[in-house]
């Protein structure tokens, strides 16, 4: 056993020191490097997919592919092979079914309470195990088209898996596909565990997905249901994580489906509208067993549109959209027809009768929908003796798919997530040579439908019919059918939803298959595909109506349409010094939920909020609420009381110019950051006593600017300071112990997670967003020709908006690709985007407070314009309130509702 740890170690330590060495290499010589030229940017610059997830478990970041190539050596598959392919597969089909599937009445398991008595003996046992490894299994680490055999070893604070490199099947895998592959030399702290799910490989119950903080996951598979309990007690305490209302506890780990979808919040969320359809689907799919991991169990998304052929997409108009009450097959009539005559005059003894031979999703399937990115390209080629698919074979066009998807019948292809956040799937940025078609037209970039003009545009219609009323009210129906009580017996068969056998849990039990028979039916599974786990045996319940729910207080989804004031209010500070920040920290959870302000002049207030957005316009609203204001002055400004208290009095250095820039407020209101200090450093001041708390030093000049992510479950969040040394350091603040860093004991010296580099003037602004792992900068110098950025803003739903000096605009994706520009006249001071990103808020010198639609700054609406200049702004948590800080050192509070703009209140595309 040591020995095996020392060689691990060692492999470890040496993919380690590879990928930094490249890691230093990449630094030096990209083009904004110390060796790196501008000219090298018209180089082929290759990119992948990264296995990083937001929290919608979306994969949108792409980074630089040290081993991309355009794979010109690939030749195109002729029509014959597919021929070939299906006659191979018939042949190797010698497994017999024993018996009809039959569903597994499945013992429900209470979850709730602490922790399972049972296990708390065997925990004790475990925790009291002395020496470094606590546990050693055989397992295969389950990577998307790679499962590698090794043995996993967990001692008390980390898992290890060291990949079996003598094994014949890994010595034959392709080293292209392992580049691409993680965790084959793989160590994991515990302290970086974040979720652990039970999983199916190969429909038994027998693997486990890992999801870690760095939001990845890996995937492994045990030789028993024992190793995987034993594996689950050897590790931390988290359950499956904290997004679905469960206890974080190891029974919750190893609770099936049925019982994690029964116990979780997340049906009444969906049903209140409090997620959206697109974060309901992606729940599902996870508890389902659905994975990114394992191509033959990628997670699953609906058809919604059938119109891709009008130059215009009406989504008021119902003959748009897919009906959801039936399965892909069902659709066409015909169609239908066939595959019920198929059923009932099934003739082969040795398969039960089904509808269809393959699934709605598979390994297969998956690939094809993702060719055109990398790691997906490599791993099709690999699964497809090195060829690309023929072009009359290939995804080609989105509506020539869904046309091919309602009348072959070997074709009943659901969808997946991707169609609905990742554009850069339908374009060949990596210049693959995909043949011609039969029509002379190139094989290169997917065919869009005519109302979408450029990828983002398919995209964002797309997810806007998922979550469009006709969805909301049918996808229930949907659900049924994948995850549901349509899933399998007799309502599957009346619903023309019955598949392969193969395809089904519990119809197989490998553990009493010798060897070859097993290889047989595992290749037979890998071809059929996976159905979900299923989640319920009743009908699902229904969303409730948007009409229904908008006439509830503080509904997030009707405006109310009864003529609000815009300005609910103008807040004067006795001091005339412009208000120059303003952080809205509205929950009502926090012990003081406030409207933090501070002046130019560095005089900051804790003016309490008070929710009245739930009165305003709401049933039983009566007029004595009228005068509760949403803000109410900070007392030791008002009284002029405690000036002292609220006053920052060190020294800036006198070249700083005070903005918005300067200062951050934590999530609690409890403490404010604050740059521009002579002597290099950023300091934190607690609110309540206007007293220096801790001074960060790190840079080798002038701090210019802060910015601050969105904060998580305890306050933490990372705060990025950029300074005059053209660098900017990303810091740890701990809401445990209000301090940057972790260390309360070594507050004096913290030391920043990472150094960015790349400019080479004075950094002016910076915004960060930790769910995308985002860090966009600006920086005053740079080429004659180029303008200068002033102000950046970023939402987690990837919209990156940047002013630059002479009122220019540009929305940039996170990828870095210009999606939309405009020119205004106005000196715009403050910008801010809404949570769902698809707004953007805009103010400036002339007073004037602007809504635009974030995508294509299409102008929503202008408020009156106020008889001051805009300094600063922010939206309470509820996107009801904005609030702007002005120039003649007031603030004004508006009415904003973002839902009088939304889609649902246009009608075309």
């Amino acid at each position: 056993m040591c020995d095996h740890l020392i060689s691990a170690a060692k492999h470890r330590d040496h993919v380690t020191a590879n990928q930094l060495k490249q890691k230093i290499l990449n630094i030096l010589t990209n083009k904004h490097g110390a060796w790196g030229t501008m000219s090298q940017s018209h180089l082929h610059d290759f990119w992948r997919l990264d296995y990083w997830e937001d929290d919608l478990r979306r994969r949108r970041r792409f980074v630089r592919n040290a081993s991309g190539s355009t794979h010109a050596d690939m030749s195109l598959k002729a029509l014959e092979e597919y021929d070939e392919d299906e006659e191979g597969l018939k042949s190797k089909k010698t497994y017999r079914s024993q018996s009809v599937v039959t569903q597994n009445p499945e013992a429900e398991l209470m979850l709730e309470g602490d922790d399972d008595a049972v296990s708390l003996l065997q925990e004790k046992e475990i925790d009291n195990l002395a020496g470094p490894v606590v546990l050693s299994t055989p397992a295969q680490l389950v990577a998307p088209v790679v499962v590698a055999r090794g043995t996993l070893s967990i001692t008390t604070t980390e898992i290890y898996f060291e990949v079996d490199e003598e094994d014949p099947t890994f010595k034959t895998t392709d080293p292209q596909v392992l580049a691409y592959s993680e965790g084959l030399h793989g160590k994991w702290m515990f302290s970086e565990i974040r979720a652990v799910f039970s999983r199916r490989y190969l429909l038994q119950n027998t693997g486990l997905e890992v999801f870690m903080a760095n939001r990845t996951s890996v995937m492994f598979n045990f030789p028993d249901q024992a190793t995987v309990k034993r594996v689950v007690y050897s590790l931390p305490r988290v359950g499956v994580g904290t997004s679905y209302g469960l206890p974080q506890a190891r029974r919750i780990s190893l609770a099936t489906p049925r019982q994690l979808f029964k116990s979780s919040n997340m049906t009444q969320r969906w049903q209140r509208r409090e997620i959206s359809n697109f974060e309901y689907l992606m729940f599902l799919n996870t508890i389902a067993g659905r994975t990114y991991n394992d191509l033959n169990q990628y997670p699953i998304f609906p058809w919604v549109l059938t119109n891709y052929d009008s130059e215009e997409l009406d989504l008021t108009l119902p003959g748009n959209f897919r009906d959801l009450s039936k399965p892909i097959g069902a659709l066409n009539p015909k169609r239908a027809a066939f595959y019920a005559e198929r059923y009932e005059t099934w003739d082969d003894d040795s398969t039960p009768s089904h509808h269809y031979t393959t699934l709605y999703s598979t390994a297969q399937s998956t690939l094809m929908w993702m060719l055109r990115i990398e790691p997906f390209t490599t791993f099709f080629l690999n699964a497809n003796d090195n060829k690309f698919d023929h072009p009359e074979r290939a995804f080609s066009g989105i509506g020539c798919s869904w046309r091919n998807c309602q009348r072959d019948t070997a074709d009943v292809k659901e969808l997946i997530p991707e169609f609905y956040y990742l554009p850069e799937m339908f374009v060949n940025s990596n210049e693959y040579e995909l043949g011609v078609r039969d029509d002379g037209v190139s094989a290169c970039d997917v065919e869009l439908p005519s109302w979408a003009k450029k990828p983002e545009d398919f995209v964002r219609i797309n997810r806007m019919a998922l979550e469009s009323e006709f969805v909301s009210c049918q996808l229930h129906q949907w659900i049924d059918l994948i995850f549901g009580y349509k899933q399998r017996g007799p309502e599957a068969v009346r619903s023309l939803n019955v598949f392969n056998f193969l395809s089904y849990e519990g119809s197989i039990n490998l553990d009493n298959a010798d060897a070859s028979q097993r290889e047989v039916i595992e290749s037979q599974i890998q071809a059929c595909g996976q159905i979900p786990s299923q989640l319920l045996i009743e009908p699902h319940p229904p969303r409730s109506s948007a009409m229904h729910l908008c006439f509830l207080p503080q509904s997030p989804l009707m405006f109310k349409d009864q003529m609000q004031q815009d300005v609910i209010m103008v807040l004067k500070f006795p001091s005339n010094s412009p208000v120059t920040h303003v952080a809205a920290n509205t929950l009502p959870h926090l012990s003081i939920p406030a409207a933090v302000t501070v002046t130019c002049s560095r005089l900051f207030a804790v003016n309490r909020w008070h929710n009245t957005v739930g009165l305003r316009g709401a049933p039983g609203y009566s007029l004595e609420q009228a005068h509760h204001l949403p803000i109410e002055m900070d007392p030791l400004i008002a009284n002029n009381s405690g000036v002292n208290k609220r006053q920052i009095t060190d020294l800036v250095d006198q070249s700083i110019q005070i903005n918005t820039h300067c200062f951050v407020v934590t999530a609690d209101n409890r403490y404010i950051l604050v740059c521009g200090f002579w002597d290099k450093s950023f300091r934190v001041y607690s609110t309540e006593t206007g007293k220096l708390t801790q001074i960060v030093f790190g840079h080798w000049d002038v701090v210019t600017c802060l910015a601050r992510s969105e904060s998580y479950i305890g306050g933490d969040c990372y705060i990025v300071s950029g300074s005059r040394d053209a660098t900017l350091l990303l810091w740890y603040w701990s809401g445990r112990h209000h301090i940057i860093g972790d260390n309360p004991n070594n507050s004096d010296y913290p030391a920043p997670r990472a150094v960015l580099t790349g400019h080479d003037h004075e950094v002016v602004c910076v915004s960060v967003c930790a769910e995308l792992g985002l860090v966009i900068s600006g920086a005053k110098g740079g080429p004659e020709l180029c303008q200068r950025p002033r102000i950046i803003s970023v939402s987690s739903e990837g919209h990156c908006i940047i002013n630059y000096e002479r009122g220019r605009f540009c929305n940039f994706s996170i990828n870095g690709k210009l999606l939309a520009q405009m020119e205004v006249n106005d000196s715009t001071r403050a910008i801010l985007l809404s949570s769902d990103g698809q707004n953007l808020v805009t103010g400036g010198d002339n007073g004037v407070v602007e809504v635009w639609q974030a995508c294509d700054f299409k102008q929503l609406y202008i408020y009156p314009g106020c008889d001051a200049g805009i300094r600063a702004m922010d939206l309470s948590h509820d996107q009801r309130t904005l609030i702007t800080g002005m120039a003649s050192g007031s603030i004004v509070a508006f009415n904003i509702d973002f839902n009088r703009w939304h889609y649902e209140h246009q009608n075309r595309y």
